[in-house]
């Protein structure tokens, strides 16, 4: 059985890839990467490097050919870039007979109103046309997400946020990244959808754990939008970005990422790494002064 990784020296391919060889033989394993070259520690551990460029249809059907599982992992750019991108992959997969899709979407991504949401309903939709069995792997929202805020707390500034007492379930990618590596191995995965989201808090539940991980008081700023923006552009965020972080705080003020589920623990056959444990690998993968 072949499986293949796109994207696979991406931050989150990457510790896919990592925990695959350790239950997985190198020789199963393949990957599809822009620049091969970045992926040259993986192809001496044995893993097949394939190039694969997302924005070049034509070198996905060499990329997919002759696998049987794909673990397709969701590009980054604009919604329009990744609906083109994504729809193209799948169709590249239908053609090279693969056999089993897995994807990182969105959570609750059919019914989000998140403004990230569209590229994940297209593409979950154009797996569901080819008849290809998949698995909907809809990741909540990444700690690591955080970690420009954390800095600034670091920093001495307050957490800044205009989510009001809007929920989010985050996770640690590592714990993200070991519940895509279980699908892909696994069995009994097939036309699946697994809702992976850590136990749900808000805002001020997630700065009262970093406060108690570095063991000082982290106020909290509530702001509209507006101020929300100017902060953000004070604090030197490249302007193109700040819409992006806006649009974020704004669908998780109205409930998109409050999605209860335990289905990470039925695919990591272990608790979600606990908040305070997960917020003090970040802070210590933070270069910072204390």
């Amino acid at each position: 059985m072949k499986m293949l990784i796109t994207g696979a020296t991406g931050k989150l391919g990457t510790k896919v890839v990592e925990t695959l060889l350790k239950t997985v033989p190198a020789s199963q394993l393949a990957v599809s990467v822009r620049n091969p070259e970045k992926a040259e520690g993986l192809r001496a551990r044995g893993v097949e490097v394939r190039q694969g460029d997302f924005d070049r249809p034509e070198t996905l059907d060499s990329a997919f050919a002759g696998i049987d599982r794909l673990l397709l992992i969701s590009a980054d750019g604009d919604n329009e870039t990744r609906i083109r991108q994504h729809t193209d992959a799948v169709a590249a997969a239908e053609r090279a007979g693969v056999k089993f899709i897995a994807y990182t979407s969105l959570g609750n991504a059919s019914e989000s109103t998140m403004f990230l949401a569209p590229p994940h309903v297209a593409t979950e939709e154009a797996i569901l046309k080819t008849g290809i069995p998949y698995s909907f792997l809809r990741n909540n929202w990444y700690l690591e997400n955080e970690i420009s805020s954390i800095q600034g707390v670091l920093a001495g500034s307050p957490w800044v946020t205009s989510a009001g007492s809007g929920k989010v379930g985050w996770a640690l990618q590592q714990d993200y990244a070991e519940a895509a590596a279980a699908v892909l191995a696994g069995n009994g995965h097939e036309n699946t959808v697994y809702e992976l989201s850590g136990k749900l808090m808000t805002q001020e539940e997630l700065a009262s754990a970093l406060g108690t991980v570095l063991g000082k008081e982290v106020p909290v700023q509530q702001v509209d939008d507006a101020t929300y923006t100017d902060i953000m552009k004070g604090a030197g965020v490249p302007e193109f970005i700040i819409p992006f972080l806006v649009e974020i705080q704004k669908g998780i003020r109205e409930g998109a990422l409050e999605i209860e589920s335990n289905d990470f623990e039925k695919l990591l056959g272990r608790p979600v790494t606990p908040i305070n444990e997960a917020l003090t690998q970040v802070v210590n993968g933070i270069p910072h002064t204390k």
